[in-house]
């Protein structure tokens, strides 16, 4: 399989996923400006987690463009990832419709931790599999941000049991760190 098929696919999963996410999204009952007050945390909620697969999706085709071949690991590899991004709008809707609400937050993090720990393994399967003279691993480096991202999910999701609005915070903290897609693949390519 080539990565551009693989590439294809993942992007038609995460069209998909958001999709989805948005078809959870309701008009304001009423019209009001209360009303849409009503719906700013489903809304903020949307935002931010389109924003983070808008960043898995770049970031995804970044990562395929430096992979020279796919292999059976890296096609499971990748299910990986698209099962866990794919729980993205049920966690989305659940936390926005229960705004600072605990169990929510937690989860909604549990799932980002898990993309990003598949992410992470993903990345590990395609440098596996191109052995030491990977072009992405020569790419990735320490992988700084790659490394931190879980740390503070972690806190996030240890935060949503004392106070959900800091765990929102650190949610749009790695948000913002991965908002430009990664230069040191683009670089490379």
């Amino acid at each position: 399989m080539t990565t551009t098929r693989l590439e294809a696919f993942s992007d038609g999963v995460i069209a998909i996923i958001i999709t989805i996410m948005v078809l959870e999204l309701h008009v304001a009952d009423g019209a009001t400006w209360d009303a849409l007050r009503a719906t700013w945390p489903k809304l903020l909620t949307y935002a931010l987690s389109f924003i983070y697969l808008g960043i898995y999706w770049t970031n995804h085709h970044h990562l395929l463009h430096i992979t020279k071949r796919v292999t059976g690991g890296i096609l499971w590899a990748n299910l990986h990832l698209l099962f866990w991004l794919s729980l993205v709008p049920v966690v989305t809707d659940w936390m926005g419709s229960h705004a600072q609400a605990t169990p929510p937050t937690a989860t909604y993090g549990i799932v980002l931790l898990l993309a990003a720990l598949a992410y992470y393994g993903l990345q590990s399967t395609i440098i596996h599999a191109e052995g030491p003279a990977s072009p992405l691993r020569a790419a990735l480096g320490r992988d700084l941000k790659g490394k931190i991202s879980p740390v503070i999910y972690a806190a996030a999701i240890l935060a949503a049991f004392v106070e959900p609005m800091v765990s929102d915070a650190l949610f749009v903290l790695v948000a913002l760190m991965w908002l430009v897609p990664d230069r040191r693949i683009e670089s490379r390519l």
